[in-house]
């Protein structure tokens, strides 16, 4: 080989070196640690190991189940379609402590949000079943207690204000340009929750880049007849959107779940697809139900889990699904409860404390009603059955 060929290959070898190094110190310093300290992502190690799921009751009665994981891994349930109530637990989900009144009376609306830059909380609640005015509460201690704060909230392209009733939590985003902003689904009902207005509504989202301050509206999702949804970022920036759907057009089914993406941070949502193997609650009926959805904290890994009720008839057999690629599959799905399951809420633990490695799923129903937190790791889920959509990961097992 000529002086010359050397040369050109040593140059090859040392520029593959330096971009992998620089690639490596990238995807070091997107990175980051939460207001308590710890790694906002880690490994996926503490997800598995031995099979393991609990069930307990968190409310006795009353609706609609959010749940986050605070900054220092305190477990946070809200609840209530009268009064907006919390609960804690500090220990990982094994005890909760005193039910705690964020708005009495109030609606929740779900879309609790955990800025994982202050650490502080924020809960939105309407006046009764939007559209209505809506008030908005912040926790500085880890939900113990709660403040109502001015806040404002822009309308979307359409020029509409969006209702926040009733979504999934919100998420502090980790990666890329809008690192720390924060993103809750909401939705447009066209002036009134009416099956003759349902081929006009539509879901978005809000977001927010003053701590929650502030808020702007997404574009509409591009889908009608949309309605409750979910939101989760993926490793590389992306937001992934899985929304229930109540109306579609001849032809569309409206029972399975419709997802889309952004790639600008959740201002706009493109990629709209028609998910098969999620259900959009009972399958007898084209109303669907509220979903869970959340991606494990692990670094560069998009293992995404959704939960919703997967019966031919009836607000029952709550079920988890996951996914090892963002949602473009879903090879397994695990059931939680046999019986009562409606709405659902789901989040995962936080790395270094004391909820690492377990995911929690908060839902109306289960064994003694009101709502009950099912937790549990990845290993249980994945040894569930096989949905014949692909397949889970050698590095799960």
């Amino acid at each position: 080989m000529s002086t010359h060929s050397l040369e050109r290959k040593a140059a090859r070898l040392a520029l593959t070196t330096f971009c992998g190094l620089a690639a490596s110190s990238l995807a070091l310093a997107d990175h980051h640690q939460t207001a308590a300290g710890h790694e906002a992502e880690g490994s996926l190690d503490p997800f598995l190991g031995a099979p393991k799921m609990e069930l307990s009751q968190v409310f006795k009665n009353q609706r609609f189940p959010n749940v986050a994981v605070a900054v220092d891994g305190t477990i946070v349930a809200t609840f209530g379609s009268s009064k907006v109530q919390a609960r804690r637990s500090e220990d990982g989900g094994a005890t909760w402590g005193e039910e705690i009144i964020i708005c009495d009376p109030g609606f929740q609306t779900g879309g609790l949000t955990v800025d994982e830059t202050s650490g502080d909380i924020i809960a939105f609640v309407e006046d009764r079943h939007p559209p209505a005015p809506i008030k908005i509460f912040r926790s500085k201690d880890h939900g113990k207690s709660w403040k109502q704060q001015e806040t404002r909230i822009g309308v979307d392209s359409e020029g509409n204000l969006p209702s926040m009733h009733m979504n999934d939590h919100g998420i502090t985003l980790r990666h890329g340009k809008h690192k720390g902003r924060l993103v809750r689904p909401s939705r447009w009902y066209a002036g009134k929750n009416d099956r003759s207005l349902w081929p006009k509504h539509y879901t978005n989202a809000i977001f927010s880049d003053d701590g929650g301050k502030s808020w702007m509206a997404s574009d509409p999702f591009p889908a009608k007849g949309t309605g409750e949804a979910c939101i989760a970022e993926l490793s590389d920036g992306t937001l992934y959107y899985n929304s229930r759907r109540h109306w579609a057009q001849e032809g569309a089914n409206p029972r399975r779940r419709w997802t889309a993406t952004s790639s600008d941070g959740g201002k706009t949502w493109k990629d709209l697809k028609f998910c098969e193997i999620l259900p959009d609650g009972p399958q007898n009926t084209n109303y669907g139900c509220m979903a869970g959805l959340v991606r494990l904290p692990v670094v560069g890994k998009d293992v995404l889990l959704y939960s919703n009720c997967d019966s031919p008839g009836g607000r029952k057999r709550g079920t988890v699904w996951a996914s090892f690629d963002g949602g473009k599959s879903w090879p397994v799905q695990r059931l939680v409860f046999e019986g009562s399951f409606a709405y659902s809420s789901m989040t995962s633990g936080r790395p270094g404390t004391k909820s690492a490695g377990q995911v929690y799923l908060h839902f109306e129903g289960g064994p003694k009603g009101g709502s009950s937190m099912a937790r549990f790791n990845l290993s249980w889920v994945a040894a569930g059955k096989a949905t014949g959509d692909g397949t889970i990961p050698d590095w799960v097992k």
